[in-house]
């Protein structure tokens, strides 16, 4: 596929995406807000106990990194309103089977409605991880996602 049929494709879409404050998932979100800012809305999975948290770690973790830095120039002052709009955490653990934290069913429907493209990039990369760990997270919350995409209506 080539980069301009991505960014065509990625035109007003919703996008669930796991492992959002990994290496590879910052740097999928900032070029996706920098080359496509008619992407709908990008949904990220954080591994948090509650909403506060994830957005707590959404706002320390993934957008207060250097990364973002272009992004926040070429923005300015509008560059939290255009992050508010864009991004959403959603609490969340790759290795429970519902993804989505069991007190934000509400939400859980939600993204079942909205969601057009998972990119599920949630791993443990930790090569001395303790194996139930290990499955848990690369094996289990594949199958999770798995699950979790087959409830999408899109």
């Amino acid at each position: 596929m080539e980069f301009q049929s991505v960014l065509q494709f990625l035109h007003n879409k919703s996008i669930f995406v796991t492992g959002a404050t990994g290496f590879l998932a910052k740097v999928m979100v900032e070029k996706i807000l920098r080359v496509q800012p008619n992407v709908k809305k990008l949904y990220l999975l954080i591994r948090a106990a509650d909403e506060k948290a994830a957005t707590q770690r959404l706002n320390t973790d993934v957008i207060g990194k250097e990364l973002f830095r272009i992004l926040k120039e070429k923005w300015g002052e509008n560059f939290r309103s255009m992050i508010s709009e864009k991004l959403v955490a959603v609490a969340g653990d790759i290795s429970d089977e519902l993804l989505v934290l069991k007190e934000y069913s509400k939400l859980r429907e939600e993204l079942y409605d909205q969601i057009d493209v998972i990119v599920n990039l949630a791993a443990t990369t930790n090569f001395d991880e303790r194996y139930d760990v290990a499955l848990h997270v690369n094996t289990l919350g594949a199958k999770h996602v798995i699950n979790f995409a087959k409830n999408c209506v899109k």
